[in-house]
């Protein structure tokens, strides 16, 4: 037998042999070089993390849950943002005391380890990060109120620069695609407010006019800047409607160019609509829906902005928070009174959503972030 073995060993040219160990070697070295991707869901009754590894398939397997140092009582929701360095993650504590939780990122595993903890100006619905990672935007709904902290360079929140007044319900605050202007909803006052932002000094300047009026009762939430930087969507919490705008880069202007709904065929009932994504590739966009427990999709015209409604699929039950995954491949919800998050397939030709497979998290989720690490 071992006589027989070493003859077939012998057999096999040389060649042969160098050429599949060379391509062993480049497949190794191609799946070593692949980025990870993960997803970040913020638990508000449970008071975590929930961090899952994405596959190329789609399958989500979970890799850690954690927890807020320093953190005893659940918060009504847990807004999260990432650094555009990948490197740290911050959530919003909405309990007392007000704080902005930062984890490092491991870039080899995603998973997160505590750096430390900043004080948040109220109990903050919404928290993103300046295109250059130096501050801090954050909206209190309760407190109507916007503000703004600097980053350390550890990633963790200063002392707030600025506490700004707004009316009634701020609720989203986001900087420009350009970093020159930002954003804030008012959902009680029916309006964006709008500020120059100096990205130097960190300071925030009402702009003119300082506000954008949209129609009563309508309830103004969370927005997105098309990835051409030409467009803006808002969903509105209250009527269910979404709104596309042109957006004019150089003097930060919204102009409504159309307004369509988030809201399945046959609704009744009280609308209430939550989030707002769109697409890597800007070429569809998604809008989530609490009473119905859906997520609606539109299609995107890029040269128009406009949109054209594809279908509404069922989600988990009060779908706060839902986030696209950085490859444009899958999207992820959440339920806040279901503990568990979907994954969809987001057919690339159609942008119909196909149901995945469902997963456990913490208490509450409301909140999905994802990140791709090489």
């Amino acid at each position: 037998m071992l006589r027989s073995t070493r003859r077939i060993r012998s057999g096999v040219p040389r060649a042969a042999i160098a050429t599949t160990l060379a391509f062993l070697t480049l497949i190794s070295g191609v799946r070593a070089g692949m980025a990870e991707t993960f997803a970040y869901v913020g638990n508000a009754d449970s008071n975590d993390i929930s961090v899952f590894k994405m596959a190329e398939s789609g399958e989500m397997t979970p890799v850690q849950t954690a927890g807020f140092t320093g953190v005893e009582k659940p918060g009504s929701s847990t807004p999260l943002a990432i650094t555009p360095d990948h490197r740290v993650l911050i959530a919003g504590v909405r309990s007392q005391p007000f704080l902005a939780v930062s984890f490092a990122i491991d870039p080899k595993t995603g998973q997160l380890s505590h750096i430390g903890n900043g004080p948040l100006a109220d109990s903050m619905a919404y928290i993103a990060i300046d295109r250059g990672g130096k501050f801090l935007f954050s909206a209190s709904y309760g407190g109507n109120k916007v503000a703004l902290n600097p980053l350390l360079a550890n990633g963790v929140a200063g002392e707030p620069k600025q506490v700004i007044p707004t009316g009634l319900n701020a609720h989203a605050f986001l900087p420009s695609p350009d970093n020159r202007f930002a954003f804030a909803t008012n959902l009680g006052s029916d309006q964006i407010l709008a500020f120059t932002f100096d990205a130097t000094t960190g300071t925030l300047t009402p702009s003119d006019p300082p506000a954008h009026k949209v129609p009563e009762k309508s309830g103004p939430r969370h927005f997105v800047f098309h990835p051409n930087g030409k467009f803006v969507y808002l969903l509105h919490e209250l009527n269910g409607d979404v709104a596309a705008f042109a957006y004019e880069a150089k003097g930060g202007a919204w102009d409504e160019i159309q307004r369509t709904s988030a809201l399945p065929e046959g609704f009744t009932g009280k609308p209430w609509a939550a989030d707002i994504q769109i697409t890597p590739d800007g070429r569809f966009l998604y809008a989530s829906e609490r009473t119905t427990s859906t997520l609606t999709a539109y299609k995107v015209d890029a040269t128009t902005g406009k949109l054209t409604t594809i279908g509404s699929v069922p989600t988990e039950k009060q779908p706060r928070g839902f986030h696209i995954d950085p490859g444009g491949r899958y999207l992820a919800a959440v339920g806040e009174l279901s503990d568990s998050m979907t994954v969809y397939a987001i057919d690339q030709s159609s942008g119909v959503l196909t149901k995945l497979k469902s997963y456990a998290t913490g208490k509450k989720p409301n909140w999905v972030e994802f990140l791709s690490l090489p």
